[in-house]
């Protein structure tokens, strides 16, 4: 009982800490707000109003599948909503974006175009809408780094205890596994295999989390060889408990510290990683929504279309800068001299 008040106790001073400053806690409201849209960017971004009221039914385009036949429209596989005539009592709820990201601004003659009453970010070379594809983007980006991060995270943290609690031959095999790994190049390596394999969102998770359960694993390793030797440990052995209830119980919990420091700033070098694969082409395939591909059109259109590299830009530093103010804030609450 005492000693889970003692955790308890540090964990609210911890928290009073964090609170305290009031970057780090605006940057964590900005990041949800901003997780919150891109999940639900169907309703901020789309072709199909949200509701609509036509004919004396009631309708939800954004949610539901409506075929053309059931508004008129015959010999075509999607329904255009912006062609429907509205009548006396009918009436619609549009998202504020009205374009989804691979929709093509059939009304502008040249690609990309410049900000404008439609499209409020402007147009990339396919004609389609700047700030849907970055409001979706970042839905693919915060994908890719949340699963690099828990992936690496389970696998590091399962390596890391194995090698810092049982020590001797375990601990010297697995780090020779690990510099062997550390000593491949992993950009080249990655490029390759996704110019072999379809790049999808899962294989460049999977590829990128082979490489990227090495340095989490380094952690969890340096603080069990740490705690391994600490009295609440021998008392746990004395009570009878196994090795693996040793582990997830008593050590587990005391060495999360360095994982929950570092997790901020690991993802957003994930977010990071994507958008520089992206750049470069060996990334997520097109048209799918991404910042990086944004910012290689802007170099290709680097003197006419100054808002392909404005706006992606702006949001993948706003993005990276909130992560990295949530990490200090971090560190600041779990250092244990504040």
């Amino acid at each position: 009982m005492i000693e889970r008040y003692l955790k308890n106790e540090n964990s609210l001073k911890a928290w009073r800490r964090f609170k305290r400053n009031r970057w780090a806690v605006v940057s964590c409201l900005l990041v949800i707000v901003m997780l919150f849209m891109s999940l639900t960017a169907e309703v901020w971004a789309n072709r199909k109003p949200i509701v609509m009221h036509w004919h004396g039914q009631t309708y939800y385009p954004v949610f539901t599948y409506y075929h053309p036949s059931i508004f008129g429209q015959e010999d075509v596989a999607q329904t255009d909503y912006r062609s429907l005539k509205f009548e006396n009592g009918d009436w619609s709820v549009w998202p504020i974006i009205r374009w989804d990201p691979y929709e093509r601004n059939e009304k502008i003659e040249e690609f990309p175009a410049p900000p404008s009453s439609s499209n409020i970010m402007g147009t990339d070379d396919g004609g389609r809408d700047v700030a849907a594809r970055l409001l979706y983007g970042f839905r693919y980006s915060m994908g890719y780094a949340i699963g690099v991060w828990l992936l690496s995270s389970l696998l590091g943290a399962l390596a890391g205890a194995v090698m810092g609690f049982k020590g001797g031959w375990t601990d010297l095999i697995g780090q020779r596994v690990i510099e062997v790994i550390q000593s491949l190049p992993y950009l080249m390596i990655l490029i390759t295999l996704v110019s072999i394999f379809q790049p999808t969102l899962s294989l460049l998770v999977l590829l990128s989390v082979f490489f990227g359960w090495v340095v989490i694993s380094i952690y969890f390793r340096a603080e069990f060889l740490k705690l391994r030797r600490r009295d609440f440990v021998d008392a746990a052995r004395a009570s009878g408990a196994s090795n693996w209830r040793v582990i997830t119980q008593h050590l587990m919990p005391n060495a999360l510290t360095p994982w929950i420091t570092i997790s901020p700033f690991i993802i957003a070098g994930n977010i990071s990683s994507l958008a520089a694969l992206d750049f470069l082409g060996f990334g997520l395939q097109a048209p799918t929504p991404s910042w990086g591909e944004l910012l290689n059109q802007a170099l290709n259109y680097f003197r006419i279309a100054w808002w392909l590299a404005v706006y992606p830009s702006a949001a993948l530093f706003l993005t990276l800068t909130v992560l990295n103010l949530i990490g200090d804030g971090v560190r600041e609450a779990l250092d244990p001299r504040g």
